[in-house]
């Protein structure tokens, strides 16, 4: 259900490119269709190279975000976001209410799953947390109950051990994913209404398409943030480490933690990874700190601000 998945364009000669460059939408993936059919619809719709993180099972609902261009880059840090689900489970007996609550309360926290056997992921042992659970309601043996957990719970898999604590059984009957990370059911968007505002834009008015699609940095809002000088951000795009003497400030962070890279006008260079702690250097100081891992801004952005390394010529034999 985590795998990330890039979904070609192909064989639409004609189609129209609405959308040039990175992005991400979040769509209301309905029922029935698999979360790459969807991807691949929204990427003829757009004309564009998508992929799509947080795979959803063809009868499950909900928030699926669809990567536009090299936002495919993101699948990484997209994957690990927190998700919020809302689940109705089918009890194979009718429980008492008040045995329901103490088996929520009981599978709150650190739980082990495995993979179900349907999974594309090895069925490896894991632990995963439940950081909410709460019943939204019981109608004999139907519990409607909404869940916030970590990236690559199964919440299908967690029906069915409450049903085993509970002494009846129980399984998943329906699923709806309504957050991802920092994206919930306020942010997105049915295909029918991309659609609409595709055939706005092929008309001329990209207004409702633009707001639908939000920028790369809007997925990573809690990353620590390094803020470069302007004459260091080519480099950063031609794939160089960041020195001390670019930055002009920071946040805290670890070393080995994953940082936002920022111009000063606040646009995303891209993301790298930390050397060292902040603790250990300040901005302006020599030595390299971060190490670039991916790179949203096209090089010549900014002018150039560093020279090439001039080789000595070799002595000419005679």
């Amino acid at each position: 259900m985590t795998t990330p998945q890039e979904t070609p364009i192909e064989g639409q000669t004609g189609t129209p490119q609405l959308w040039h460059g990175a992005g991400i939408i979040v769509i209301d993936k309905p029922r029935g269709p698999s979360s790459h059919q969807v991807a691949a619809w929204v990427g003829k719709m757009l004309g564009c190279q998508v992929g799509h993180a947080g795979t959803l099972d063809p009868q499950v609902s909900g928030i699926l975000l669809v990567m536009l261009g090299n936002a495919v880059r993101l699948a990484p840090l997209l994957l690990k976001h927190d998700k919020e689900y809302v689940c109705l489970m089918r009890l194979h007996k009718e429980v008492e209410r008040q045995r329901i609550d103490e088996v929520v309360t009981e599978f709150t926290g650190r739980i082990y799953q495995r993979p179900p056997r349907r999974s594309a992921v090895k069925r490896l042992l894991r632990i995963r947390a439940i950081q909410k659970m709460e019943i939204l309601g019981v109608d004999g043996r139907l519990v409607l109950f909404k869940v916030q957990c970590d990236a690559g719970t199964y919440i299908r898999s967690l029906c069915h051990h409450m049903g085993l604590a509970l002494g009846v059984g129980a399984h998943m009957q329906e699923l709806r994913r309504t957050r991802s990370g920092v994206f919930d059911e306020r942010t997105m968007y049915t295909l029918h209404e991309l659609q609409d505002a595709c055939v706005a834009a092929a008309a001329g008015d990209c207004t409702s398409l633009e707001s639908m699609i939000v920028s790369v940095d809007a997925a990573i809002p809690d990353l620590p943030a390094v803020v470069v000088r302007d004459t260091a951000v080519d480099a950063l795009c031609h794939g160089a480490a960041l020195a001390g003497v670019g930055v002009l400030r920071c946040d805290e962070f670890r070393r080995d933690q994953i940082v936002a890279v920022l111009t000063d006008k606040k646009e995303f260079v891209g993301l790298g990874k930390a050397i060292a702690a902040s603790t250990t250097w300040q901005p302006g100081k020599t030595g390299l700190f971060i190490a670039m891992t991916t790179v949203f801004l096209a090089p010549g952005t900014y002018p150039r601000g560093w020279k090439r390394a001039v080789r000595p010529e070799k002595p000419t034999k005679h």
